[in-house]
């Protein structure tokens, strides 16, 4: 009798270990193939567009610096909400777009990031309402008419001999995420930013985000300032006073509130220099100490 209540404790251990381990988003990463990165209720998968071979002047651009899409999912009741951003080549713009909007997905902006990459990059933002799954699948065939490897691959980065990052975090105040020759390292905004009566949190995009890729002795660093409309001037002029350039300035929702504007910005020097002329613009914004 022991044993077999013995086996029987063991077998539902098994069943709880396993769906402890379960997500919830099985079925998007079945779809998409991949695994995404929970946070939360809260799912972002990522697709890195590996097949593009881009150039910034002297840089080669790694995906994990400017060139990867990803697709987040939220979870709202029976429902999920959905948004993301898409990295396209100029020629793949309109078939996507003619796709979303057949698959009933909103295009909520479409825009560059950068400038004087070759080839040019656009950059398409979505949204979108539904059930996770049929979401997914929408997002797949929209995937499937572009370039963007599907088959689950490692990201190529360039190999370097390896930054010491941490005078850079000295100077932020905050750890980032390195990967290979990248860093990454983001910045939450204080208020709480909502579209249609959600809230949006810092994971699904509403976070100012800095990325940094090593180039032999110096860094190229790009990323996106999440700005109230008081706050993108006196950002402008902290980055172009010292020598960053601002790329783009626009919308990346329709609904928001408040309303935000993302700023984005191209560098290209030593870390600690960037790193020093990017704190002193993230003064000048609301952000999370």
């Amino acid at each position: 009798m022991k044993r077999t209540l013995w086996l029987f404790a063991f077998l539902l251990l098994g069943f709880a270990s396993a769906y402890a381990q379960s997500t919830g988003w099985d079925g998007v990463e079945k779809i998409f193939g991949r695994k995404g990165t929970v946070q939360g209720d809260m799912i972002k998968v990522a697709f890195p567009r590996t097949d593009l071979k881009v150039m910034v002047g002297e840089v080669p651009v790694d995906p994990g610096l400017a060139l990867t899409s990803w697709i987040g999912f939220k979870k709202a009741g029976k429902q999920v909400m959905m948004m993301g951003d898409l990295v396209l080549l100029e020629d793949e713009v309109a078939r996507v777009t003619i796709m979303l909007a057949k698959e009933g997905v909103e295009v909520t902006s479409l825009h560059n990031h950068i400038l004087n990459e070759k080839p040019g990059i656009m950059y398409l933002h979505f949204s979108g309402m539904g059930k996770p799954e049929e979401l997914a699948e929408a997002m797949r065939s929209t995937l499937s008419l572009t370039g963007t490897p599907m088959q689950l691959q490692q990201t190529a980065t360039t190999k370097t001999g390896g930054t010491d990052w941490s005078k850079v975090e000295s100077i932020f105040g905050k750890s980032g995420q390195t990967k290979g020759n990248l860093f990454q390292v983001s910045f939450p905004r204080k208020e709480t930013i909502q579209e249609h009566g959600m809230a949006i949190p810092p994971y699904l995009g509403m976070a100012t985000s800095i990325n940094m890729q090593s180039a032999g002795d110096k860094v190229a660093t790009t990323g996106d300032f999440v700005l109230l409309a008081d706050e993108v001037n006196p950002v402008v002029k902290a980055l172009i006073s010292h020598n960053l350039s601002v790329t783009a300035i626009h919308s990346h929702m329709l609904y928001e509130t408040p309303r935000l504007f993302f700023l984005h910005f191209w560098g290209y020097d030593n870390p600690e220099t960037i790193a020093t002329v990017l704190k002193a613009a993230l003064d000048k914004t609301n952000i999370m100490k």
